[in-house]
């Protein structure tokens, strides 16, 4: 195998490697950090469903500090949102305003 060989076969593994979708854990936590602005809308909403098949009814939505742009979307989706409830920043505990906390409508409500 020559040099070319490699790089080509690296080539391959990469389009493997990135080409199906990420699983995400569903966890009571989604930091946003590693996503881009244009997925933030569509992912909530398929995280907040995973949520609720699981039985999670608050969730904390790590947007972090900055200059809140990324907050401000947040919030701005969360408010119109069918499946949320109510939501505020999160406790200086659990990150104060470079997070979320998002409580999910369980039926009937």
């Amino acid at each position: 195998m020559n040099s070319s060989d490699d790089e080509y076969s690296d080539e391959n593994d990469a389009e493997e490697w990135f080409s199906g979708p990420i699983e995400i854990p569903v966890t009571d936590e989604l930091d946003l950090h590693t996503f881009r602005p244009q997925e933030v809308k569509p992912l909530l909403s398929d995280y907040f469903e995973a949520c609720l098949e699981k039985g999670i009814f608050s969730v904390r939505i790590i947007h972090g500090k900055g200059k809140g742009i990324l907050k401000k979307r947040v919030q701005s989706i969360l408010g119109s949102h069918p499946l949320v409830k109510t939501y505020s920043d999160a406790p200086p505990e659990a990150g104060g305003w470079g997070a979320t906390r998002v409580w999910l409508k369980k039926e009937g409500d």
